[in-house]
């Protein structure tokens, strides 16, 4: 279970762009992100495998953070995962704090994209420990 991919933006409800790495902050998120801020939905998190799934649904070519997602991972089911589960990537922790969510009707993704997968395969994470988080870093299910 592995890192893909690391997205920011500096827009809520866009499509985030791919980085290297980022800082991620105590109940904040990842520095530098729109999304930063105290809350329940800090970082956003989907399966690479769940853009997979979406592929065939559309002509759009699905490059990590077009659904808004803040990691891509690969190798963990995340929808499957349950609220207060941890996942430990290098020294940052993360807890999950809500699988799926309410999605503005349509979406700026929606539009673009033809439909969201975040409100059945997103997953959503409070940080509990600061820290930088790279690509390719493995992930921990505590």
């Amino acid at each position: 279970m592995k890192i893909v991919s690391i997205n920011v933006s500096k827009q809520k409800g866009t499509p985030k762009t791919s980085v290297e790495s980022a800082e991620f902050k105590v109940n904040q998120g990842i520095v530098g992100d729109a999304h930063a801020g105290p809350g329940e939905k800090q970082v956003s998190l989907l399966a690479k495998e769940s853009h997979e799934l979406f592929a065939p649904m559309t002509d759009v070519c699905l490059k990590n953070g077009i659904f808004g997602e803040n990691i891509t991972t690969k190798g963990i089911e995340l929808h499957k995962l349950n609220v207060c589960d941890r996942l430990q990537i290098g020294g940052v922790v993360l807890q999950i704090t809500k699988i799926g969510k309410e999605c503005h009707a349509p979406c700026y993704i929606a539009k673009n994209v033809g439909s969201c997968i975040m409100p059945q395969r997103g997953v959503f994470a409070k940080v509990l420990s600061n820290g930088k988080i790279k690509k390719n870093d493995l992930i921990i299910v505590e």
